[in-house]
């Protein structure tokens, strides 16, 4: 990357002069330019210093992760081998540039790729967004599902109608968006799955491919796909870290040549999330016999109540089957008889909480799972990050901010 602007700066300076330009290395001009290349490619190398990304702080202190050049240029090499694009191509790019996925996916990737892109600073104004795709003829897509949401109730069928690829990530893909976006577009949502210290793809669904009679199976629903090319999973205890088999679900470790130098001048951090040479998730996943990656919960959104791991993720999941929307958020407080308490925000404002309520009791969610009726609280939206993942910080005070008031 820092190649490409030495390159565009000597271009600018010597106009017309040819010159080569490797790592490290430069030929064919005077002392002048010899300093500018060392200036700039001083990190070049491949284990150099690229980038420091700051992750969103959802659900704790943001960090600072260090990514090399050979982590971020790993990366786009794996996407380039499973969505190949050119010239010819247009990305619409409206992850925010401070996003990993935005920074990777949405400017690098297409640079060095040959393709074309238009950027729009807002990833929520689906109108401009819906003209951009249709003047530009937009190819290619890397989204979240909350904003995806949007470009289904706003835009046509015909300002998509080049798009080849559509992902989303940072978020869980509900299956009636899926259905929404596919029967709209045309076009199948293809989730991945990423964090910012793998640089920060790990795994992505992927179109199927015909060759014949034979059909390779390249997404399955529910799933955020295989591995990308060079980087491997695997599922182990949450306590002991012993291996799982298929089907079981753990904690995801992964590994590759995309995991991170380690956390800005914090190494006992990074020494945490780092074992053995695997990067430790922090999420829930099981391996199906196939391959593919099944994300079903974050560690630290489960809450221990009356003795029992209740996972958050499924708790939303029924809420929402309820309401007929993706319309929730759950969080936990602290609860002196059962260790916490379940707190549901949720954005349906023509449904009391009572209805919500006994219509989850007529679910199949343990009972013990259900939040109770006065901890079922209704919202005008669930807040969110500028990424568009929900702001899990947020919705954590709103619940203590709840609790305060029922004590009062």
């Amino acid at each position: 990357m820092s190649e490409f602007l030495a390159r565009r700066e000597l271009a600018r300076i010597s106009p017309g002069r040819p010159c080569a330009v490797t790592i490290g290395v430069f030929d064919g001009v005077h002392r002048g330019h010899q300093h500018l290349v060392r200036l700039l490619l001083e990190n070049a190398r491949k284990d150099g210093l690229a980038t420091v990304i700051f992750s969103s702080g959802s659900t704790g202190q943001p960090k600072g992760v260090m990514l090399s050049h050979g982590n971020v240029l790993a990366n786009i090499d794996a996407l380039g081998q499973i969505f190949p694009m050119g010239p010819e191509d247009v990305f619409i790019g409206v992850l925010p540039l401070f996003h990993s996925f935005g920074f990777t996916g949405t400017m690098w990737f297409p640079l060095l790729r040959g393709a074309a892109v238009a950027y729009h600073p807002n990833p929520m104004d689906a109108k401009t967004i819906g003209e951009l795709a249709g003047t530009h003829k937009a190819s290619m897509i890397i989204s979240t599902p909350t904003f995806c949401a949007s470009y289904v109730r706003r835009c046509t069928k015909e300002q998509f109608a080049h798009l080849k690829y559509a992902i989303v990530g940072a978020e869980k893909l509900r299956e009636p968006l899926r259905t929404e976006f596919r029967e709209k577009f045309g076009v199948e949502l293809l989730e991945g799955y990423g964090c910012t210290e793998m640089a920060p793809v790990v795994a992505v669904n992927r179109p199927n491919v015909t060759l014949g009679d034979t059909v390779q199976v390249g997404n399955k629903p529910g799933s955020v796909g295989h591995p990308i090319p060079g980087v491997a999973s695997k599922v182990v205890d949450r306590e002991t870290g012993r291996d799982l088999p298929i089907g079981e679900e753990g904690l995801l470790l992964v590994k590759g040549p995309n995991m991170m130098r380690g956390y800005l001048n914090d190494p006992e951090r990074t020494a945490e999330v780092i074992r053995d040479g695997w990067y430790v998730t922090g999420d829930i996943a099981k391996l199906d016999q196939d391959g593919f990656i099944f994300i079903t919960d974050r560690l630290s959104r489960f809450s221990k109540i009356g003795g029992e791991m209740v996972p958050h993720v499924h708790v939303e999941d029924a809420i929402n089957a309820v309401l007929g929307e993706i319309a929730s958020a759950v969080t936990a407080v602290p609860d002196e008889s059962k260790g916490e308490r379940l707190i549901a925000f949720y954005t349906r404002q023509d449904v009391t909480a009572e209805t919500l309520w006994e219509r989850l009791c007529q679910t199949e969610l343990p009972r013990l799972w259900i939040p109770k009726r006065e901890s079922l609280i209704p919202i005008e939206a669930i807040p969110t990050l500028g990424t568009g993942k929900v702001d899990l910080r947020r919705i954590k005070q709103l619940a203590l901010e709840q609790m305060r008031v029922e004590v009062r």
